[in-house]
């Protein structure tokens, strides 16, 4: 399987799965007010049910309160090592 292409310098890609589709609204909706997003896209999580959510945030317009946070929260992505993500 062939890596999708990375977004664009300043921009993240992000993808919710929950169970219930409200409980994945609720998140992108938190995200939206902290940051410029493009409409979520929504799709089946699978066979059992839930919701996958996509849609991409622009991380060079920030809300106050979050670039703030995440200033003084930095740390190594060596730190994250995820084995079930791409």
């Amino acid at each position: 399987m062939k890596s999708p292409e990375p977004p664009s310098a300043g921009h993240a890609e992000v993808r919710i799965v929950a169970a219930d589709p409200e409980a994945a609204r609720h998140v992108a909706e938190l995200l939206r007010r902290c940051f410029a997003a493009t409409e979520a896209r929504s799709y089946p999580a699978g066979a059992d049910g839930g919701t996958r959510l996509h849609f991409t945030v622009d991380t060079t317009r920030m809300a106050e309160p979050v670039r703030s946070w995440l200033l003084t929260s930095q740390s190594s992505w060596d730190d994250h090592t995820q084995t079930d993500e791409i």
